[in-house]
């Protein structure tokens, strides 16, 4: 029997593995958003970089609505292979696939109405508004290939599989900066042209994506389990399952999007500037959930095998990671605004706005990277339940009474405020659900 410094020896080595490969794989997401931003930022009229914002909003809604479909899979895989059921595998890909096909021509079928929704519920100057729409109608179009991205993504999590992921991961966002390039500088599509460049990029990942699951699974492995794959009862098991994922991700997506039409309320300006340090949470969030998606694979691989006494020192190593992770972005963007902020935008007015209000990275990213990092914990235990009453109750308590202060007020550091209150109620709650479960 291996000894306990043994068994610690092996989790750092696997945790510290998938870590590293996952981080470099999450990385190329913000950092692709980074140069669209870069590009749109460094055009004469401000209005396409605040209009992408205002559309992301929108786009939040409607794809980590269904950020389920990555989450549910990760965990239901990483225990299956736990389990060693190659079949169990198989289905859960193939069931979620299917569910993530149908809910995307659901929204190309219903793109018009969804946006004239969206739109009409959000709030900024009529040119910034416009220049959403634009880079809207182009980037829905690439609503399939997106959610059965986010599909592929989890079942080759949860096989442990980063290195599948850091490849399709750099092709999709090498391309999304290749296309970025042409369609904005040298075509001179601004915002159409960033959306367009994402679509395009989703569908070429998908393409890659599946011919990487048939080298691993062949055609005729695959049709053995059509028949049950086509259970009606097992597809609406596996949907139902992810419900609990669905509302916690709605309420932290509403919390975002709060967020975002209060700063379009207090002016262009102050949107633009929020906008950009939103820019270093969503980046720092990527990493941190670099060593949440590892957390999530062995903590379902864990569950599965039966030994749960791997899951304090699992928490604990990813646990101190991810708060270093989340400190050391704050420091290095507070003390170095001007540069690196400057990358991304040359209008003196937004710059300002950053200096004002950049500080709030550090509580924010602080109970944020315990947050992210526990979110794959209890993925990975596929405790749905956990997340939803966390993140509802951040919401509701932390968030929302600050942010109305904010709107009424007018004041953007209220809103701050707001932002770092729901952090610090969400990590609060998820770590007393460890030792409290029920």
């Amino acid at each position: 029997m291996p000894n306990n410094h043994s068994q610690q020896k092996d989790l750092q080595t696997r945790f510290w593995r998938l870590a590293a490969i996952n981080i470099l794989s999450n990385l190329t997401i913000p950092l692709a958003s980074l140069v669209d931003t870069a590009f749109l930022g460094h055009l004469a009229d401000i209005s396409y970089l605040a209009g992408v914002a205002i559309a992301t909003v929108l786009f939040n809604y409607i794809y980590w609505t269904f950020g389920f479909l990555r989450m549910g899979t990760t965990g239901l895989t990483a225990q299956a292979r736990g389990r060693e059921s190659a079949k169990d595998v198989i289905l859960i890909l193939l069931r979620n696939s299917a569910i993530a096909l149908t809910i995307g021509l659901v929204i190309l079928i219903c793109q018009q109405p969804i946006r004239e929704m969206g739109f009409a519920l959000l709030q900024a100057d009529p040119q910034v508004i416009q220049a959403g729409r634009d880079y809207y109608n182009a980037l829905i179009l690439g609503a399939p290939a997106t959610l059965i991205n986010f599909v592929l993504l989890g079942w080759f999590l949860g096989q442990e599989k980063a290195g599948v992921i850091l490849l399709l991961s750099t092709i999709n966002k090498g391309a999304n900066i290749v296309l970025d390039y042409l369609f904005i500088v040298r075509w001179g599509q601004s915002s159409h042209g960033a959306g367009a460049a994402t679509a395009i990029s989703q569908y070429i990942t998908l393409l890659l994506g599946l011919v990487w699951v048939l080298r691993q699974i062949p055609m005729s492995q695959l049709g053995l389990y059509w028949g049950e794959f086509l259970d009606f009862a097992a597809l609406k098991a596996t949907f139902t399952l992810n419900q609990d994922i669905l509302i916690r991700t709605l309420a932290l997506v509403s919390t975002f999007a709060l967020f975002t039409n209060l700063s379009a309320v207090m002016g262009t300006d102050v949107l633009a500037s929020n906008t950009l340090i939103l820019q270093v949470v969503t980046l720092a969030a990527y990493f941190i959930d670099g060593i949440a998606f590892a957390t999530e694979s062995i903590a379902g691989n864990l569950q599965g095998q039966g030994k749960r006494e791997g899951l304090i020192p699992l928490l604990k190593l990813a646990g101190s990671t991810s708060l270093i992770a989340g400190l050391g972005f704050a420091t290095i963007f507070y003390l170095f605004p001007q540069q690196l902020f400057g990358l991304l935008t040359n209008h003196s007015a937004v710059i300002q706005g950053v200096n004002d209000y950049v500080w709030w990275l550090f509580p924010i990213l602080g109970f944020g990277a315990i947050a992210y990092m526990l979110d794959g914990y209890f993925l990975g235990l596929t405790a749905g339940k956990i997340l939803r009453q966390s993140t509802l109750l951040a919401a509701i308590i932390g968030f929302t009474p600050m942010a109305i202060t904010a709107w009424y007020w007018q004041t953007n550091n209220l809103l701050w405020l707001a932002l770092a209150l729901f952090m610090a109620t969400r990590s609060a709650g998820l770590i007393f659900k460890i030792n409290h479960p029920s």
